[in-house]
C-alpha cells in the first residue's frame, strides 16, 4: 500500500478488516472520511485474489452505492488497491451508456460497483449474471433507503443465490438499517466506530445570523474575505443552487454547481474544476454531493440548514477528513434558530451565533420562551405544597363535573 501512502490503519479499519477476513457479516456505522472504503475493499481484494481466474471470469463481488459520484470514488479506490492484482472492476450506473457497461461485463469482471436503479434494469433484462456472487457490500445504505431504493435493494439481494458474505455500512444504525440487516445479514459483527453525536475534533464550527434576503451577499463576502481556495456550499433545493451559482458568478467568484437535474458529465466536470483549482466554489444539493471526496477540503458552508441531523453530519463530513483541519459555517435566518438548536443538541455542539458587521438583522426576531428559574427549594428537591394543593383541588373539581354530566 506504499503507493497510496498508507502508514497506519484507522479505527474502523482496525475493527472491520479482522472480522471481514474471517468471513463474518458486518453491520458498520462510521462517519465520512474515516477510511470506511478501504476497510471493506482491502479484505475483499484479499479474498478474491485467492480465487479469481485470468480467463473465464465471473462476477464474485457486488458493491451497491446510492450515487454516481460514490460509484466513481469506490471504483477508483478498488482500481488503485488492485494495481498489482489480476482483478477487474466495472461500474454499473446511470448517466452512462448501457451498451458500454454491458460490453465491459461480457469481457469478464470480478467486481461490480453499481447504483441500484441501473443494476435492477440489467437484472430485469437478464443482461447480468449474479449467481456466482459471494460478497455483497451496501455502502451508505441509509442514503439508499432515504432515496427510496429499498424495493430495488431487496430484489437485487434475492437475485444473488449463492451463500454470501454481506457487509452493510451507514453513517448511523437507524431502525430501517436494523430491519434491513435483520432480513439479510447472518449474525453480523456490529462495528460502531462513532455515532452522529460525536464532535469531530478537526472541524471548527461557526454560525452567522443573517436576513433571508441577504444570505447570498453574506456568502459571497465570506468566500472573498476568508481567502479559501476550495469551498463546498450546500443548499436544499435545485433552484436555490442555480440562483446562488449565478449570483456568485456575477460577484466574480469562479463557481460550479451540481444537483439532480445536471447530467453525469456536467457533475463530473464541476467536481474536476473544484479539485483542480479552476473553480473556487462548488454549490451542491445533498443528494448530488453524496460520495464527493475532496482531499483536505478546508471549508463547508451550509447556505441552507438541512432538515435532518444526519444530513448535517454528512455535510460536515466533507471537511476535516483523514485528520486534516476543516471549518464549517452555517447561515441562519430567523426560521432556522430552533432547528439549529436541535442539531446542536443531537451532536453535542455549542456554536456561537455571530452577526457580521454590516449585516445587522432587520427581520423580526421570533419570540423565544425564557426558561423559568427554579427556586432554591425546588433545586433541593422539596415539594411546593401550595402548588400541589391547587393541582389536587383542580383535579377533584374536574372529576366532580364529569360525574354530574354522566348523571
Amino acid at each position: 500500500m506504499a503507493h497510496e501512502n498508507y502508514e497506519n490503519a484507522t479505527a474502523i479499519q482496525n475493527k472491520v478488516i479482522p472480522a471481514a477476513m474471517k468471513g463474518m457479516d458486518i453491520l458498520g456505522a462510521s462517519k465520512s472520511g474515516t477510511g470506511k472504503t478501504a476497510a471493506f475493499v482491502l479484505p475483499l481484494l484479499n479474498k478474491l485474489q485467492k480465487v479469481v481466474k485470468k480467463d473465464g471470469k465471473v462476477i464474485r463481488a457486488l458493491i451497491i452505492v446510492p450515487t454516481i459520484e460514490l460509484a466513481d470514488q469506490v471504483s477508483r479506490t478498488i482500481v488503485s488497491f488492485s494495481k498489482y492484482l489480476d482483478i477487474q472492476t466495472v461500474k454499473v450506473q446511470g448517466g452512462s451508456k448501457k451498451g458500454e457497461q454491458l460490453a465491459r461485463i461480457k469481457q469478464g469482471v470480478d467486481i461490480v460497483v453499481a447504483t441500484p436503479g441501473r443494476l435492477q434494469d440489467f437484472i430485469n433484462d437478464k443482461k447480468i449474471n449474479l449467481e456466482h456472487v459471494n460478497t455483497i457490500i451496501l455502502d451508505e445504505a441509509d442514503t439508499m433507503l432515504d432515496l427510496g431504493f429499498l424495493p430495488e435493494i431487496k430484489a437485487i439481494l434475492k437475485s444473488c443465490k449463492a451463500p454470501k458474505q454481506m457487509m452493510c455500512f451507514s453513517a448511523t444504525i437507524s431502525q430501517n438499517i436494523k430491519k434491513l440487516s435483520k432480513e439479510f445479514l447472518r449474525d453480523p459483527a456490529i462495528v460502531e466506530v462513532s455515532n452522529r453525536r460525536d464532535v469531530v475534533n478537526f472541524i471548527k464550527h461557526r454560525a452567522y445570523k443573517v436576513d433571508k434576503k441577504r444570505k447570498a451577499e453574506l456568502a459571497a463576502k465570506l468566500i472573498k474575505g476568508m481567502g479559501v481556495g476550495q469551498v463546498l456550499i450546500f443548499v436544499n433545493k435545485k433552484d436555490t443552487a442555480d440562483k446562488l451559482f449565478e449570483y456568485l458568478k456575477e460577484q466574480g467568484i469562479w463557481t460550479a454547481v451540481i444537483h439532480g437535474d445536471i447530467k453525469r458529465g456536467g457533475r463530473a466536470k464541476a467536481l474536476t474544476l473544484l479539485k483542480s483549482g479552476k473553480s473556487q466554489v462548488l454549490v451542491a444539493t445533498d443528494i448530488a454531493a453524496r460520495g464527493i471526496d475532496i482531499p483536505e477540503l478546508p471549508l463547508v458552508i451550509n447556505y441552507d440548514l438541512p432538515e435532518h441531523t444526519d444530513d448535517f453530519t454528512h455535510r460536515v463530513g466533507r471537511t476535516g477528513r483523514a485528520n486534516h483541519k476543516g471549518q464549517v459555517i452555517t447561515l441562519l435566518t430567523i426560521h432556522d434558530y430552533n432547528a439549529f438548536s436541535t442539531i446542536e443538541k443531537h451532536l453535542k455542539l455549542n456554536v456561537k451565533r455571530e452577526i457580521m458587521e454590516g449585516f445587522e438583522i432587520t427581520d423580526k426576531q421570533p419570540r423565544q420562551a425564557r426558561p423559568r428559574k427554579k427556586s432554591l427549594r425546588e433545586k433541593k428537591g422539596y415539594v411546593d405544597y401550595d402548588k400541589k394543593r391547587k393541582f389536587t383541588y383542580a383535579a377533584q373539581k374536574k372529576k366532580k363535573q364529569e360525574g354530574k354530566k354522566k348523571k
